[in-house]
């Protein structure tokens, strides 16, 4: 068994993938990269229409619709992330994983319908109908926001790619890892810039047919090598953990103080409510043509992301009973290698070399959806609407969302050099709370509140990204622990890793705030207008409706 020695670096999937595991996950590798390169050039807006580059093909089905919103949410963190922590914290884990399932519920009771009738392209859209007089300056703070959540979440996915991508050359050396950076972030910068939504969406589809397979595959041969009885899988992974029924009890990693059940109760929140708010996930909420698609489509998309959660919470059960929680523990003490271990232990290496593959295409797959999301907010947004005051043609709109693209890719790949060797999914985990904290108070005062004005949108969107990044920065993640970025400092006055459950509150509550302060500066049928066309979708069924025959044919 390999274990890890001081001042030494590698991968989790060195320690468990062989020569010919190995050679087959980059067979696969490269064959998924280079059928989905050519399908995203292939399906590429031919044209100038904005709305192809940012929206796509909008008559798809609600099948391929949710394959496309599922694979957008769901990436290697729970394929790696979450099924090591099931593996290693049982209970606790298991809780983490409803955390996922609970927030798409919230997309779908509350968010989904109101935002794709009010929307156009953005989120900046909407807020632009509902708050038309100080659209530019809410446009800017909105832009902001999504710039932050977008690199901080593809710096994760990033860092993650390379670390996957070692695998086969070894310990990486500083030169090793600029290439491995240059090469997936040029690849996700193609993806984006050349296909736009329709190839992003292409990608997003097989990623998720790939993981829904994958993971379901791996499942079944767990669940028969207990003959198909949870109760016995269980009981075979409290034994496997070496902690007995414990294991299946809550706060093995969660309940030793209340410090740890804070921050699990912080994580969840910003989970929870963060997903509703991602900039990539607002923007395939836009892209259905008709509500009822939608409807569906998020459906499909739930139903999906909980089979792939419930999935996962066998593949770490199953880790636990077939591997055991030390030996996977010895391999990596996060528990991301723990479902390599498990495709190791029951289909050698062509398994081992499928769940490999499988999650380095879901970190791009997530990571080309997130850029996309950034350059469309800066390409239409800000330079479409604030500096060019809507005037642009379409063609120079679309030339600044693939210059956008790039210029967000290069900003990824710097910083994922700088931020390699940290732990990244505090990145991630940020993102998600500037998403509660930012975004989910506007969007939800935006659409519900009559009386939400514009210093409520600007306390709400800067006061959220504040507080957030301050609460983070001044937290364990960053100095005083171990673990830290800076572990010799100690400048950690707030005590939780994820700052939800105070940054969360604190958004609502500034834009609250800021709209009893502030005046209404729009006019009174402002609201009614918006709340028609985002409760009814009045306008978009009227523009549907005058479409030709042919277009709907």
């Amino acid at each position: 068994m390999v274990t890890y020695s001081e001042g030494h670096m590698m991968t989790a999937a060195e320690g468990v993938i062989g020569g010919t595991s190995l050679k087959l996950t980059f067979v696969l590798f490269v064959s998924v990269v280079v059928v989905s390169m050519f399908s995203a050039l292939i399906t590429a807006p031919q044209g100038d229409e904005i709305s192809d580059f940012y929206l796509g093909n909008r008559t798809m089905s609600p099948l391929r619709n949710g394959l496309a919103m599922c694979g957008d949410y769901l990436s290697a963190v729970t394929l790696l992330g979450s099924t090591g922590l099931v593996a290693l914290t049982g209970f606790d884990g298991l809780l983490y994983l409803l955390g996922t399932v609970v927030a798409w519920m919230m997309v779908l009771l509350l968010i989904a319908e109101p935002l794709r009738n009010s929307g156009k392209f953005t989120l900046g859209d909407t807020l632009a109908l509902r708050l038309p007089r100080s659209q530019r300056s809410v446009r800017i703070a909105l832009a902001a926001c999504t710039l932050a959540i977008c690199v901080l979440y593809i710096v994760a996915q990033l860092v993650g790619s390379i670390a996957l991508l070692t695998q086969f050359i070894g310990e990486p050396s500083a030169a090793t890892r600029t290439m491995c950076v240059v090469l997936i972030g040029t690849l996700l910068v193609l993806y984006v810039a050349l296909g736009g939504m329709p190839g992003a969406t292409f990608l997003q589809i097989v990623k998720a047919v790939m993981l829904v397979v994958g993971v379901a595959v791996t499942a079944i041969i767990v669940l028969h090598r207990y003959s198909w009885n949870l109760n016995g899988l269980l009981g075979a992974a409290a034994e496997g953990s070496g902690m007995g029924q414990r294991f299946l009890e809550p706060g093995l990693r969660y309940g030793g103080s209340t410090t740890s059940k804070l921050d699990f109760f912080s994580l969840q929140i910003a989970i929870a409510l963060g997903l509703a708010a991602l900039p990539h996930m607002t923007m395939r909420l836009l892209a259905p043509r008709a509500t009822r698609v939608l409807r569906r489509s998020v459906l499909w998309a739930t139903g999906l992301v909980a089979f792939v959660c419930f999935a996962a919470g066998v593949l770490g059960l199953g880790a636990t009973a077939i591997v055991g929680r030390d030996s996977i523990a010895e391999v990596d003490a996060k528990g991301d290698a723990a479902v390599l271990l498990l495709a190791n232990s029951i289909g050698g290496a062509v398994l081992t070399a499928l769940i490999s593959c499988l999650a380095f295409i879901t970190l791009m797959a997530v990571a080309a959806g997130l850029m996309l999301a950034a350059a469309s907010s800066l390409a239409h947004d800000l330079y479409g609407e604030v500096i060019r005051k809507g005037k642009a043609s379409q063609t120079e709109e679309l030339t600044a969302a693939r210059l956008s693209a790039v210029v967000i890719g290069v900003l990824g790949m710097l910083l994922a050099l700088l931020a390699y060797g940290t732990n990244t999914a505090n990145l991630g985990f940020l993102a998600f709370a500037i998403a509660a904290s930012a975004i989910l108070p506007t969007m939800i005062y935006s659409l519900f509140w009559r009386r939400f004005n514009a210093r409520g949108a600007l306390l709400s969107l800067y006061g959220g990204l504040g507080t957030s990044v301050l609460l983070m920065v001044c937290s364990p993640v960053v100095s005083s622990a171990p673990a830290s970025f800076y572990p010799d400092m100690d400048f950690a006055f707030f005590p939780l890793q994820n700052p939800g459950i105070v940054s969360v509150p604190a958004g609502f509550l500034l834009g609250w705030l800021g709209t009893v302060m502030g005046g209404n500066e729009e006019s009174p049928d402002v609201y009614e207008k918006f709340e028609v066309r985002s409760m009814l979708g009045t306008e978009p069924q009227e523009e549907e409706q005058q479409e030709p025959v042919g277009a709907r044919q």
